[in-house]
């Protein structure tokens, strides 16, 4: 055999070991994020609230309490999350928020939220439907509109 032959063998036999560790490391992930789905889901709440405020911002610049920033991983301390500031009751509470809810909650109106801890999971609209926001074109599909 040439070497050529040899070092192609080698690299070959080096990606089939790492996709068979990738997989079993992607499948642990997955347990461990459904495990943390029911933990959420169990200790979940409905609650109505006025949503003073949203944005993305920082978990040090938010106004989340110490023992959150503690407890978050150091990489994520400077990543931006959806962050809503909002009215339940007589208390005004700084709230974390699901990505793919972060658009749907509508400033200065009432909403029925169902929160667990300080994560909003889901938001319903006290009167009436909320608004879906619509998603924007692409480039490509602009210029093929045209």
């Amino acid at each position: 055999m040439s070497k050529v032959t040899i070092v192609l063998l080698v690299i070959l036999v080096v990606l089939i070991i790492a996709c068979i560790v990738l997989y079993f490391l992607g499948k642990k992930a997955e347990k461990r994020q459904a495990e943390q789905q029911e933990q959420l889901a169990a200790t979940a709440q409905n609650i109505s609230m006025l949503i003073i405020d949203k944005a993305r911002m920082r978990i040090k610049d938010a106004g989340f309490p110490p023992a959150v920033i503690e407890n978050t991983p150091k990489y994520l301390r400077r990543s931006r999350v959806p962050v809503v500031k909002a009215k339940v009751g007589p208390k005004i509470m700084v709230l974390m928020c699901d990505t793919e809810i972060y658009p749907m909650i509508p400033v200065k109106k009432e909403v029925k939220a169902t929160v667990s801890g300080i994560y909003i999971t889901a938001v319903k609209g006290i009167r009436g439907p909320l608004d879906v926001p619509q998603k924007k074109k692409g480039l490509f599909a602009r210029l093929t509109g045209k």
